[in-house]
């Protein structure tokens, strides 16, 4: 299912040489201790809420609708510490590809591995649900330690030397990658009684999509997770990691096998998917990926929150 990957070092042309030096940086974070990762991922989270105005923009939009009942002093807050959790996945992409075992031993406590090792005893696969979080790619190399094997999802970059990053450190956290658009290659997986972790939250607009509501809101929203359940006969087990709140560690909550999905409605199980994801971020809201535009491709009669 993995392709081979590609030697950094054909990426020697000038205009690889900042990431070059960001990797070399990154790799001297890894060998700090804890509250100096801490405190650079808090440096780094601040750099990008200042360089990447469009993603600040998003964010601020998306906190606004999601969380209304908050007056504009604490979004405010609310996106200053999404972006210290931003830093901080950056500093956890270097932990993931360059920490020992032993460095993380510890770090994370994963509840409810007896429902995973139940659906996988049915022998059909484990569709891992969970969302784009912040601290996912941590939490599933502990994960991987625990079950293998796992395999992930996978979308390649435009940037080639970015994509060979991003493959080496996801091959820490999972056991097989998947190209997002090989659902033949998931599917085998699946049917092979593998466990895949799958994250199907994002905006969608292809042409099976459903409105979905999402924190109230009308989202586009993949219906693959029940058409993928539905041809692989895998069992759905929903999969929720989050970073203490101190920094400290991370705890993943494993819940039990979605019972009666899919059901007989997309759209339904759409929705029921969003609720389990917004009960989770609602735990800590700072840690869901608030920079991409969830609400974005929706029909003309909703508006547009990311205008202007």
């Amino acid at each position: 299912m993995d392709e081979a990957v590609t030697p950094l070092l054909r990426f020697w042309q000038p205009r690889y040489w900042p990431i070059w030096l960001g990797i070399g940086m990154l790799r001297l974070v890894v060998m700090l201790p804890r509250r100096a990762q801490l405190w650079v991922a808090r440096r780094i989270g601040g750099i990008l809420r200042m360089v990447l105005p469009k993603r600040r923009h998003i964010a601020q939009a998306n906190l606004a609708l999601c969380f209304p009942d908050l007056d504009a002093g604490e979004q405010r807050k609310l996106l200053r510490r999404h972006f210290d959790a931003l830093g901080m996945f950056v500093v956890e992409l270097a932990l993931a590809w360059w920490a020992t075992d032993s460095e993380l031993d510890g770090l994370t406590q994963i509840n409810g591995i007896e429902h995973l090792r139940a659906a996988l005893d049915q022998g059909r696969g484990v569709l891992l649900l969970s969302g784009h979080f912040t601290c996912n790619e941590i939490t599933a190399r502990q994960l991987c330690l625990m079950v293998p094997p796992l395999g992930a999802m996978y979308r390649p970059s435009g940037n080639p030397m970015v994509d060979q990053l991003i493959r080496r450190c996801r091959s820490r956290s999972a056991t097989y990658l998947i190209a997002k658009d090989r659902i033949r290659e998931l599917v085998r997986a699946l049917r092979s009684n593998i466990i895949v972790w799958y994250t199907p939250d994002q905006a969608y607009s292809g042409k099976n999509s459903v409105i979905a509501p999402f924190f109230g809101e009308a989202a586009m929203t993949s219906p693959a997770t029940s058409q993928i359940a539905r041809i692989s006969g895998a069992a759905v087990v929903p999969c929720m990691p989050r970073r203490l709140e101190d920094g400290s560690g991370y705890i993943v909550d494993l819940l039990p096998a979605l019972e009666n999905f899919p059901g007989d409605d997309p759209a339904a199980d759409a929705a029921r998917i969003n609720r389990l994801l917004e009960d989770q971020i609602r735990k800590a809201p700072d840690q869901y990926y608030w920079v991409h535009r969830r609400f974005k491709g929706r029909p003309a009669e909703y508006s547009d929150p990311y205008s202007g």
